[in-house]
């Protein structure tokens, strides 16, 4: 059986060595079910479990360990991962995902930094093999997986159901197999790291790491002949014209966007653009965390 603890002492690993201690002294029961670890200046590190968040018994987090914390990420090398820091976040090796907050610097109204850090998540990622086995006859047309849309607020396992949605298509467990590309913009799908996926995305699977999505789809559709292409979390109207354009040539799409209902992604411009081209024919609505998690699945059609 996989120990599930790995995970939250792969991410506990970029903590600075005065609060890893604390984190580490959880009991592996903990370990396996906690789903963030939280720094915030002035306050203990806490820990997000699916019943809530809790503080733990160390030092108070100061600025100092934060820059720490970035370096440890960064592997010493912060200069080589500003483009995810401009953003917010950078990704670790595991797919773990380290959030930032500090002061933005801007240069020609755009963010080129963030100084005086303030707080950080470790988003911890975890692959639930078979997760998607009990709902993928009822994503499939006589065996072949439809395009499918996944939506829940965020940390409800969107990317956790993505992830073996595309493991289980590419193996060809419980539908047809297929060749599949994915757009992995944040690292946090295949985790690749140094050239290899830290999480298994199946055997017949290419993933463009670290590439907007609009232009990763147009680079999997016409340099790798993909069956299905997938992609994490819609955000901009250049995801909706790339998915529409990609759709229009026969794939298979995977996706997830944030959202609580059918009646939600209809309220909103964006995702009401997606849902009138017609181009998903499921959707998987996820609601409540950890184990309590309840699957809805309905037809777009």
């Amino acid at each position: 059986m996989e120990d599930r603890s790995v995970g939250f002492r792969q991410a506990a690993s970029v903590l600075p060595m005065e609060l890893r201690a604390e984190a580490l002294a959880l009991p592996g029961a903990e370990q396996e079910t906690a789903e963030e670890l939280r720094l915030r200046v002035g306050r203990p590190v806490s820990v997000v479990f699916p019943e809530g968040e809790r503080w733990l018994n160390g030092p108070d987090v100061t600025g100092a360990h934060l820059e720490r914390l970035l370096e440890l990420a960064s592997r010493s090398s912060v200069h080589a991962v500003l483009d995810q820091i401009r953003e917010g976040f950078l990704t670790v090796q595991g797919g773990h995902r380290v959030g930032l907050c500090g002061t933005a610097v801007l240069q020609n109204g755009q963010i080129s930094a963030l100084r005086c850090l303030s707080s950080a998540s470790i988003r911890i990622a975890r692959s639930f093999p078979n997760s998607s086995a009990p709902m993928l006859a009822r994503l499939s047309d006589q065996g072949r997986l439809e395009s499918t849309l996944i939506l829940a607020p965020p940390g409800a396992g969107k990317t956790t159901l993505l992830r073996d949605l595309i493991r289980a298509v590419s193996d060809g467990e419980g539908v047809e197999p297929m060749r599949v590309g994915v757009v992995d913009q944040r690292g946090e799908l295949g985790a690749v790291f140094q050239g290899v996926p830290q999480m298994d995305l199946g055997s017949r699977t290419d993933i463009l790491d670290g590439c907007p999505k609009a232009e990763g789809l147009m680079l999997l559709l016409r340099g790798m002949n993909p069956q299905v292409l997938a992609v994490d979390e819609i955000t901009d109207p250049a995801d909706i014209r790339a998915l529409i354009l990609a759709a229009g040539c026969g794939v298979t799409i995977l996706a997830t966007a944030h959202g609580t209902g059918r009646e939600d992604l209809s309220r909103r411009p964006l995702y009401r653009e997606l849902l009138s081209a017609g181009i998903f024919r499921r959707l998987v609505t996820i609601s409540g965390r950890g184990g309590a998690r309840r699957y809805e699945v309905e037809g777009l059609t």
